[in-house]
């Protein structure tokens, strides 16, 4: 059986999958993004959040039985939920159900680990009786047919299919590797590696684990059972679940291609505040490498009831005007210039102000006569009259925080 022609079988066995989506992430590296968020509930794009894209490759790829997992400071991504993602009807075998961790053992504590997330609630889980599940991250963006994964799993008899993403030789020692045969079928793994392998045929290319398990149900019980009792585990499935599986049981790797050229998918993991800048700005190109403009693969998300964006003044030195930039609903740019900025809604930017290569979240307010450049400014943040950033790097870093490639992290309780 081929890929191709087995569409009509993975349709069928799509309905029978449940995605368990890992949403409890701290973020530590993205330092104060997330001083009142977890990782997938920080706002991207303008007008989503991280985990809508995670969320939206479940319901364009027709898996609608989710289970999201969260743990660290949830509320927000419980709230952004329960007002964006509320529609599915549960009479038609379609839900999102939010697990919270919680103490529902004698022995229950905070999440030791990814597997450890799944194996507590895995009670829950199997309630709902999927065939399959399938094991997602909510902080990662990219835009991914989960069907090719259901195909190549059936394809191979796998036990485990890992989604994988191919990068570059010399980006290799950042990411988790897998090393696999011929038939793709995985031999080895490299958590970071100093010297990391290529791919078989290839001398400048690596595979990368994107974080994304799809098992057969039955086999996911009896590893989650044997992994609860390792008391040397880290109960991790990218540190410990595959590597102690990969030499007994079939495990595969799936490379992620982009469906209509081939070429490799758009991924992007944007865990340090350096990777969620570019990212952000990579969607503001003629040609982004993540199209968010095409309307057979949208992203959804919830949108509060904020009007058109608006530039008002035309006048030499006091024009409100954006240029190469995103500007999201809401937004007043009144009197300023913003060039190849990405603002989120409800942004406003005063009279002689000029943004440059910059992210404003949600709220932003900018006063008037400032200058910044090469900065992220956290939700809320009210910057005062004549405020500049990104100019002086050393003065930057007395009161907010530079990265290593000197982008400016201002977020409220540094102002």
């Amino acid at each position: 059986m081929t890929i191709q022609h087995d569409r009509r079988s993975v349709d069928r066995l799509i309905h029978e999958t449940l995605a368990v989506v890992m949403a409890g992430g701290r973020g530590t590296r993205l330092y104060q993004l997330t001083a009142r968020h977890s990782k997938p509930a920080i706002p991207f794009g303008g007008k989503y959040r991280i985990i809508d894209f995670t969320l939206s490759n479940c319901l364009n790829s027709g898996i609608n039985k989710i289970c999201i997992l969260t743990q660290y400071h949830a509320h927000s991504l419980i709230q952004h939920l329960e007002r964006g993602w509320s529609f599915y009807r549960y009479e038609l075998g379609e839900f999102i159900e939010l697990l919270p961790a919680q103490e529902r053992f004698e022995t229950s504590s905070w999440y030791l680990g990814t597997a450890d997330a799944v194996y507590q609630n895995f009670d829950i889980i199997l309630d709902h009786r999927p065939s399959y599940i399938l094991i997602l991250g909510g902080d990662h963006i990219y835009k991914m047919d989960y069907g090719m994964l259901m195909a190549s799993h059936i394809e191979n008899n796998a036990d485990v299919t890992v989604g994988c993403i191919e990068v570059p030789l010399s980006e290799a020692s950042d990411f988790g590797l897998m090393l696999v045969d011929e038939s793709s079928r995985v031999i080895g793994f490299q958590e970071k590696p100093a010297r990391p392998e290529p791919m078989p045929g290839q001398s400048d290319t690596a595979l990368a684990s994107m974080g994304i398990y799809l098992f057969t149900t039955e086999f996911l019980v009896k590893v989650l059972e044997d992994d609860a009792k390792d008391t040397s585990s880290n109960h991790d499935f990218g540190k410990d679940i595959m590597p102690a599986i990969h030499k007994e049981h079939r495990l595969f790797a799936c490379p992620f291609n982009d469906l209509q050229s081939g070429e490799k998918g758009y991924w992007r993991d944007v865990g340090t505040v350096d990777a969620f800048w570019e990212a952000n700005l990579e969607l503001i190109g003629v040609t982004p490498p993540l199209n968010l403009y095409e309307q057979d693969w949208p992203v959804r998300t919830f949108h509060p009831q904020l009007p058109p964006a608006k530039f008002v003044f035309d006048d030499d030195g006091r024009r409100g005007m954006a240029v190469d930039s995103m500007v999201s609903a809401g937004c007043i740019i009144s009197g300023a210039i913003v060039r190849h900025s990405l603002l989120s809604s409800d942004v406003r930017i005063n009279d002689y102000s000029l943004i440059e290569d910059s992210v404003l979240l949600p709220g932003v307010r900018i006063g008037s006569n400032c200058i910044i450049k090469r900065a992220i400014i956290d939700s809320h943040c009210n910057i005062p009259d004549g405020t500049i950033i990104g100019i002086n790097p050393d003065e930057d870093r007395k009161r907010f925080h530079v990265t290593p490639k000197g982008v400016v992290l201002v977020c409220p309780e540094m102002l």
